[in-house]
This record gives C-alpha cells, sequence and structure tokens, in this order.
C-alpha cells in the first residue's frame, strides 16, 4: 500500500512544529560546517578524479563553497555509457520484485536522511525549509509509488490463451483457427541518460531515475552542472542507490557541462532514452539532433511552462490571492508550475489586486535557511539578468504594480522583489518563459476571452481557475490546454502536485509524450511492448 510521506503536515497534526523546526536548524548547522570537501565522480562504481573542477557555491551565500566537483568530459560520458552497458544485462533480468525492494530500500534511507538532505537542498539552492522538506518527501514518494506500480501491474507482464483446432498442411490467414498460449509484456528499453534540473534536484531526479530503473534500465545521470548548479543532491541520490543495492554501472553519476557530457549522451548511439526536466528549447534541441543523426531515441520530458489563472465573478478574493501569491512567488517563482500570467475579471480587478498586493508585501526576502523567510536568492547571474531585463521592459511598456527592484539582505546573493505587472497580452513579458518571480496581470470581460488568452502560448502545463459558477467552471476545465488544473484552491493556483493523487503532466509544448509523473501512465514510457506467441 501506497502512503504519502508528509514530513511537515505529520508534524503539525501531532503537535510537534518545534521539533521538526528543531530537526531541521540542526541539520542545517551540520550541513554548514561540512561543505567545501572534493567529490568525485563514479562510473561503474569507481570514483574518478578529473583534470579540471567544478566550483559550486552556495546562492544564498556565494561566500559559502557546497563543494568541489568534477569537471566531466566527452570520453568521461563515453564510458559512463559503457559502464551502463556492461550492467544492463544482469540488472535487466533482476526480477521485478527485486527491483521494487531495491527502490523502497533507497526510499527507506532517503526518509532517515530527510533532514539532513533538506538542508543541505536549502543551500545548495536557495529553498526554505518546508519547500525542501516537501521536496525530499516527493522523492521519497517516488520511490515507494514506483515500486508499488511495477508490482500492482505484475512486472507489466499478463498473459492470454486462444484456442482452436489449427488446420492441418493450411496455410495461415488472419482468422484462422489457432491453439496458442501469448505472453504481452514491457521489457526496458537499455541505457537511459538522466539529465536533470537544478530547481528540484532531489524529487525530479529520483522521479525520473527510479522509473527507469525499476523499469530494468541502467542509468547515466547528470545533476544540473553548470550555471545553476545542483551536484550535491546528485551525490546522495547516488549514495543511497548504492548503499540500497543498486548494482555497479546500473546507476552512473557524472557532473560536467551539459554542452560537453551531454551533448555525449545525446550523441551515443548505445543510449536508449533520455529523461530530461528543463527548458524547452533545450529539450528540443536533443530531440533535433538525435533526429538529424538517424538515432532511435526515445524521450520522456517535462519542458517549461508559462502557466495562466483566471478569476471570474463568483470568485472567493481571499482564498483566490492567497493561492495566487503562493503559486507565482513560492521559491521565486523558479518552478516550470509557478503562475507567471493572471487573467482577472474587470469587475474585481482593482479590489483583488489590492488584496495580492497586501499578501505579497507580508512576504519575508532573505536567508530561507531562517524559519520566517519566504523568498531566498534567484538562482544564478543569468537568472538575475532576465528579472533585470523584464523590470527594464515593464518599466517601459507596462506598469509595475509591485516590487521591480533588488533587496539588499547582508548576503553575497542575488535577491530581488516578488514583481506584479500590468501587461498588455502581446507583450514579451507575457509570452516568454521568465522562471522568476514575477506575475503579469490582465482584465477581461468575457470569460472565453480570458481562456482564448490563457491558451495563447506555446505551453500547457498547468492552468488555475477561482469562481463560483458552475458553468464557468465546466467552461474553464472543458476549453483549458493545460495537463494539471486546479479549481479555487486556496494552497496555490498552479503547484503542488502530489505523487500518487495528481498527474503531473504538460501538453502541447511542455512534454513530449503527454504522459505525466507520479500516475499510473509514467512507467511504460521507460519500457518496450513485446508479444510472444507459443503454438500448442
Amino acid at each position: 500500500m501506497f502512503n504519502n510521506e508528509s514530513t511537515y503536515k505529520r508534524f503539525v497534526e501531532s503537535g510537534n512544529e518545534a521539533e521538526f523546526d528543531r530537526l531541521f536548524e540542526s541539520a542545517a548547522h551540520a550541513a554548514l560546517s561540512s561543505f567545501g570537501k572534493e567529490h568525485p565522480i563514479y562510473l561503474g562504481g569507481e570514483p574518478i578524479h578529473t583534470a579540471e573542477k567544478l566550483e559550486e557555491r552556495s546562492p544564498i551565500d556565494k561566500n559559502i563553497i557546497i563543494g568541489i566537483f568534477q569537471n566531466g568530459t566527452k570520453e568521461h560520458a563515453s564510458a559512463a555509457v559503457a559502464k551502463a552497458k556492461a550492467a544492463l544485462p544482469e540488472w535487466s533480468k533482476t526480477s521485478y520484485k527485486e527491483r521494487a525492494s531495491v527502490l523502497r530500500k533507497a526510499a527507506d534511507i532517503l526518509s532517515s536522511r530527510k533532514f539532513t538532505i533538506a538542508a543541505e537542498l536549502s543551500y545548495e539552492n536557495g529553498k526554505s525549509r518546508y519547500e525542501s522538506i516537501g521536496e525530499v518527501d516527493e522523492g521519497i514518494d517516488f520511490l515507494r509509488y514506483y515500486a508499488n506500480e511495477i508490482e500492482s501491474n505484475h512486472g507489466f507482464v499478463r498473459h492470454n490463451t486462444m484456442s482452436g483446432n489449427t488446420i492441418k498442411g493450411a496455410v495461415g490467414f488472419q482468422g484462422a483457427p489457432s491453439s496458442e498460449k501469448i505472453t504481452l509484456l514491457l521489457k526496458p528499453l537499455g541505457i537511459f541518460a538522466v539529465i536533470a534540473p537544478f530547481n528540484f534536484p532531489i524529487s525530479i531526479s529520483i522521479g525520473m531515475s527510479s522509473a527507469a530503473l525499476v523499469a530494468g534500465n541502467t542509468v547515466v545521470f547528470k545533476p544540473s552542472s553548470s550555471d545553476n548548479m545542483s551536484m550535491l543532491s546528485g551525490l546522495r541520490i547516488y549514495e543511497i542507490f548504492k548503499e540500497a543495492g543498486i548494482p555497479d554501472g546500473a546507476f552512473n553519476y557524472l557532473t560536467g557541462p551539459g554542452s560537453v557530457v551531454g551533448s555525449e549522451l545525446v550523441e551515443n548511439p548505445d543510449v536508449s532514452g533520455i529523461a530530461f526536466t528543463g527548458s524547452r528549447y533545450v529539450g528540443m534541441s536533443m530531440v533535433s539532433r538525435s533526429i538529424a543523426l538517424g538515432l532511435d531515441r526515445h524521450f520522456v520530458t517535462e519542458m517549461s511552462g508559462k502557466n495562466p489563472c483566471i478569476v471570474s465573478k463568483g470568485a472567493n478574493l481571499d482564498v483566490a490571492a492567497n493561492g495566487i501569491v503562493s503559486a507565482a512567488f513560492g521559491y521565486s517563482g523558479q518552478k516550470c508550475s509557478s503562475l507567471s500570467r493572471l487573467y482577472v475579471h474587470e469587475s474585481l480587478k482593482d479590489e483583488l489586486i489590492a488584496k495580492i498586493i497586501a499578501r505579497t508585501r507580508e512576504l519575508k526576502i532573505g536567508n530561507p535557511i531562517e524559519k520566517s523567510t519566504y523568498l531566498g536568492p534567484i538562482i544564478s547571474q543569468s537568472a538575475y539578468k532576465k528579472y533585470t531585463d523584464a523590470i527594464s521592459i515593464a518599466s517601459k511598456s507596462a506598469r509595475i504594480l509591485y516590487g521591480g527592484n533588488t533587496v539588499k539582505t547582508g548576503l553575497n546573493g542575488l535577491y530581488v522583489e516578488p514583481t506584479i505587472i500590468e501587461a498588455k497580452h502581446d507583450s514579451e513579458l507575457v509570452k516568454k518563459e521568465l522562471f522568476l518571480p514575477i506575475l503579469t496581470v490582465e482584465s477581461f470581460s468575457k470569460l472565453n476571452d480570458a481562456i482564448t488568452m490563457a491558451n495563447d502560448t506555446e505551453f500547457g502545463l498547468t492552468a488555475g481557475f477561482y469562481g463560483g459558477k458552475r458553468a464557468e467552471i465546466k467552461q474553464f476545465t472543458e476549453n483549458i490546454a493545460a495537463g494539471v488544473i486546479y479549481i479555487n484552491r486556496e494552497m496555490s493556483a498552479t503547484t503542488g502536485a502530489v505523487v500518487g493523487m495528481h498527474s503531473f503532466v504538460g501538453w502541447k509544448g511542455s512534454s513530449i509524450t503527454n504522459k505525466g509523473t507520479g500516475s499510473k501512465h509514467y512507467l511504460q514510457q521507460f519500457m518496450k511492448e513485446q508479444s510472444i506467441s507459443v503454438s500448442k
């Protein structure tokens, strides 16, 4: 039976929130004193050091060195694929029950270390304790959910029997009688390159990797290693899988820039599939490169979002304001599911914006290790440039309703105000994915017009709606082009899918397969189907 981990919820419901805070703060103190070490890559279980190094610093304060990592080369990527290839026969033939057992053991190990890993994660990518613990919980959930899925589906093997009196000496024809035992099964594709994002380096990395592994594939795992680094989180995943019993070579940990090691993984003919989460530009570049090389390559992707929310007449504006602020500014808007476009009925516009601004003013910006902080830093210098460029555009061709400034915190990091901008629908700010704490606002008079504007994007990941009329809710759900839809949700207008409850799935340019993580249909993407008939 699968159950969500739900750490914070359990502490609060048992009246132990103070203990939750104590455990996180103790782990954060220990993490800070443990940073700065050098870490190898692991290919076939062997630690390897490279000539050139990568230095990872915390976005919270660039004076904090998270660690020294290896700058992998094309040759290292090729060697990683070779190790995965050598390990494939053994791992692919390991029973699905044993593979599921290894995933469950990994989940138990991660659960026992959740506060340590969450604290390291907060330092590594600037998340609050609540975001980090929630992400670690999601990683645990993915491990247990996919283990449960492959077992409940009996390894995706089923048997059929066809009875009939075979006509001796006759030439077969469609529909001719035959007596056969038929096995329908899904088999692993082979070697998967798992290319992970910076913003969910524990949960998304584990989700993609565990799905590939439990399906019988071997993996070359590359965490984000360039501008937005999350190499320590990737190392922790390797260590957990190793301890849980994944054999050497079945899961390889490789750091290095995407332009070098990522390119080799895309171009290597022994790689059967690529699991990728990141920008649509990078994802489609990998697809087009594979096609140009004539490679038989399977892609499992989640790519970008420009997520809308519509607030119509009859909406509870307090509920809407809470959900909008959470979705737009949680983790500084650096989620693919973050709310970035708000369409509000013209009769509600002034009142709702006033409520949104009032709530936004209450958000503390600063060190996310501190309990009271809501917004930590944005991840990198390139993200900061996007922010300042967006503010420059807004100051010339739109109207900044709130924010738009850099925030001084006394830390050597990049801290900015959450920003609300009134912009026309044809603005670059409305069209382009920013991945920042920036929310654009536009009013509408007819719901159909709002839905049309909401759908006017190449992406189709998440969408939210607030309104009280059943007919409008039906109109929205039947016409919005997004894979994940939330209605009147106070927790968050567009973010917060729960493993095993929601399917986190993109449409249009947000995905290639249109099948979502944490759902009944995800694992099959890492396998190929076969039908075997044996005549009696």
